[in-house]
């Protein structure tokens, strides 16, 4: 059975955990700590690379997936 919903949804989540996970090591490699106390400059560059790695997933779990759909199609 085929559920597209499902793959959507997983392929979503795998690559928005991906990014992040992928923002949060970049942060860490620059000596940025996410989990510092309170909100130091430091600690908000983690945040916002570990937000744009999980956006930048998740857009190419979007994009991997309309290619697989076209090729499907040809």
């Amino acid at each position: 059975m085929n559920h597209p919903l499902l793959v959507e949804g997983i392929t979503d989540a795998v690559g928005f955990v991906l990014g992040a996970l992928a923002g949060y090591g970049l942060a860490q490699w620059l000596g940025l700590d996410l989990f510092s106390a309170g909100y130091d400059n430091a600690s908000i560059g983690a945040i916002v690379l570990v937000g744009l790695g999980g956006g930048l997933g998740l857009q190419g779990a979007r994009r991997w997936r309309a290619d697989r759909q076209n090729t499907a199609k040809e």
